[in-house]
Order: structure tokens, then sequence, then C-alpha cells
């Protein structure tokens, strides 16, 4: 599956929360210790996160979506990896409400822990489609 590369230029630089789709095509490890370096098998994935930082949503998908990137978070692994194949963007939103709504509709945690670690409310905010 393909899609038209993501122009930054149009996403929002306000704060609030996006959703990253990524394809896996083939069992994908993840080196990622303190979750003991799982493994995704084929898919489709949805990360949210949230931007509340200087440049809002534009600034930290462009950092997600750039390949010279030193890992920080735990999306970082997976986006360096993986094709994103599409951005989503919800200016003023939160993410544990756009993973709240992806579980309502079927979604399912593929990894407890991924990229919520500073959330009490989240198994995670990476769900399988």
């Amino acid at each position: 599956m393909t899609a038209a590369p993501v122009q930054l230029s149009d996403l929002p630089a306000e704060p609030g929360a996006y959703a990253l789709t990524f394809s896996v095509d083939a069992p994908l490890v993840l080196p990622i210790a303190t979750l003991g370096d799982p493994v995704l098998d084929p898919g489709l994935y949805v990360y949210a996160g949230s931007a509340f930082g200087p440049g809002g949503i534009r600034a930290r998908v462009g950092r997600h979506l750039r390949a010279d990137k030193k890992p920080h978070w735990h999306i970082d692994h997976l986006s360096s990896r993986a094709a994103c194949i599409d951005v989503k963007t919800y200016p003023g939103g939160r993410e544990c409400r756009l993973v709240a709504d992806l579980l309502a509709s079927g979604a399912a945690v593929p990894i407890p822990g991924f990229g919520s670690s500073d959330c009490r409310d989240c198994a995670a905010h990476l769900v399988r489609l």
C-alpha cells in the first residue's frame, strides 16, 4: 500500500494530536529493550501522539518522518523501519482520545506500553487495525 508523500507545509503548526498509520509488510523487530525488543506482525498500525511544543503538530510529525534522527521515543524505532502511509491531524485534540476511539472500533494493542510510558490511562499509544 502506498500513499502520496506527506507535505509538511500542509500540516498545522498549532498544538494538538496526530495519528500516523504504518504499513508493516514482514515481521519487524523493534530494538526497544525496555519493552523486550517486541516484534510486530505484518499489518496496519496507528500511532497516536501529541504535539504541544514549539511548532506544534507540523514540527513533531516532521521529526517522526525524518530518516536522519537519533531514536528518542518508541515511535522513532517504528518510523525508521516501516512506511508511514497516512497522517491525520487533530488540532486541539488529545492522543488518548484517539486511542480510545480506535480501540472502541476494534483495534488492538500489539505492544503494551508502546508510546505511553508517561500516560496513566492508556495501555499503549500504538494500535493494530
